[in-house]
């Protein structure tokens, strides 16, 4: 196995610390979140701060700690969990995460539609459904079959994609948003100690934090790269520290300029940027309004980095659990650069049903789409309670397996960190199970009923097919 292991690595080339940061940070830090954000006022600089500092610096740092233990450097989560709880959690813990973002593809991609829909003024990639799921089809299997080429792809176009997509549209969009503010444009945004933070006793409240968390989930995926990482006991914490800063200042920046630029009533979720973009270009000189076309682009140029980078993030924990015999043989057959080929083929034909039954089930805003979406996260949810076990087990039962970083404080701290990372796990997946306000009321239950019993189903793939596969083994 070890031999193998070597070989696999072999294939592919090393990644340097930026294309390594680019690949992590396209998966948290696009800017097609920020109207989500800005929809919820000035409290978003509450919600991204807290969410920040109380789940996403506990997540990147004991995936830091975990990915640099000497031999748990391939597979991720599988080997974290496999290591500490058991083999059959960690191919769960895999399994789900791998899960999750079958469904998460088709909202990314929804995105990136709604951007060329605009900037090639075409409607109908939004509207019409049957050309809504052709493009959702294009998009996926031109970027899955590129990923195909090996690592060095996947680098390069999340290299493209973080400079093109997010760096540059980013700090364009501060540095005009700052210029209309000075200049005394209009601001749609109330800040004050009242409106910063929010009002916890309303449910609502709680289901609009638990979303703020949900949208820095993915952050450890990139550990299945860190065997392709040079000088990975370095350059890994470190990309985790810089990421963690980065994307919290980003997010509460980008979130307000949306926000302040956009008024609430007439923000769209799927195109908030360009609004923002629009708003500003008008302002400032109307004859500029054709650069919104092309910043609209690059903005969905960044989240086709996204995905590329998830198409093949968990699909090489997975591999490593094929290799173990989890999965049917045929998913261990790799090209001439190490990528799991009929992995990532299969991950295609799973999001391809979804895209069918998502885009020809109403789109956007019905029952069907918004139940895959909480069904996503439920079950991602699961992969983190298995994440932070592993890691207590680590620091409680393998105090001595050798780590090239730890974090600093020693257990004390090291529990705390951990403890609040899995408490606002929990959370989170409590409130997830509250029906969200874009259902009418009449179809609460049915929200509730149709998540529960498809969770439980779920629930048990995993260990149903570990069970198979190893019995067939054994046999």
């Amino acid at each position: 196995m070890k031999n193998q292991l070597l070989n696999d690595t072999s294939k592919t080339s090393k990644l340097t610390l930026f294309s390594f940061f680019a690949m992590t940070a396209s998966m948290v830090m696009t800017a097609d979140k920020y109207a989500t954000f800005a929809s919820s006022g000035f409290s978003l600089a509450f919600f991204l701060v807290a969410g920040g500092f109380l789940w996403f610096i506990p997540v990147s740092l004991c995936a830091a700690e975990m990915a640099t233990v000497e031999g748990w450097e391939e597979g991720g989560v599988f080997t974290w969990v496999g290591k500490t709880i058991g083999e059959r959690f960690g191919f769960a813990a895999i399994f789900f995460q791998w899960f999750q973002i079958t469904i998460g593809f088709i909202s990314m991609i929804y995105f990136i539609l709604g951007s060329f829909s605009y900037v090639f003024n075409i409607p109908a990639l939004e509207q019409n459904p049957f050309i809504k799921f052709i493009g959702v089809l294009v998009v996926f299997w031109a970027l899955s079959l590129s990923q195909l080429g090996g690592t060095k792809y996947t680098a390069m176009i999340s290299k493209v994609g973080f400079i093109a997509g997010i760096l540059f549209p980013v700090l364009l969009l501060f540095g005009l948003t700052g210029a209309y503010v000075s200049s005394g444009g209009p601001i749609h945004l109330e800040m004050n100690v009242h409106t910063l933070i929010p009002d916890f006793k309303d449910v609502d409240d709680l289901v609009i934090f638990a979303s703020f968390i949900l949208s820095f989930m993915g952050i450890e995926v990139s550990a299945t790269h860190v065997n392709q990482l040079k000088n990975p006991s370095r350059n890994y914490p470190l990309t985790m520290i810089i990421l963690v800063v980065l994307a919290i200042i980003l997010n509460t920046v980008g979130g307000i300029s949306v926000a302040m630029v956009v008024p609430a009533q007439n923000l769209s979720y799927s195109s908030g940027v360009v609004q923002t973009f629009e708003n500003l270009f008008r302002y400032f000189n109307p004859d500029l309004l054709w650069m919104v076309r092309i910043l609209g682009a690059m903005i969905a140029i960044g989240v086709m980095a996204e995905v590329s980078s998830w198409v093949v993030g968990p699909s090489r924990g997975l591999y490593v659990a094929a290799k173990d015999n989890l999965l049917p043989k045929i998913f261990k057959k790799t090209n001439g650069r190490g990528i799991p080929t009929n992995l990532i083929l299969g991950q295609g034909i799973i999001v391809t049903i979804w895209a069918a039954v998502l885009t020809f089930g109403g789109g956007g805003n019905n029952l069907s789409f918004l139940t895959a979406i909480s069904l996503s996260v439920v079950i991602y949810l699961i992969t983190y309670f298995l994440f932070f076990g592993a890691y207590f087990i680590l620091l409680y039962k393998h105090p001595d397996y050798k780590r090239a970083y730890q974090i600093p404080g020693g257990r004390l701290v090291k529990t705390i960190i951990a403890g609040v990372g899995l408490l606002m796990s929990i959370f989170t997946f409590v409130v997830t199970f509250f029906p969200p306000d874009q259902l009418a009321p009449d179809n609460y239950i049915r929200y509730d009923m149709i998540l529960i019993i498809s969770f439980l189903v779920v629930l048990t793939l995993p260990f149903l097919l570990y069970h198979i596969e190893r019995k067939k083994h054994k046999t």
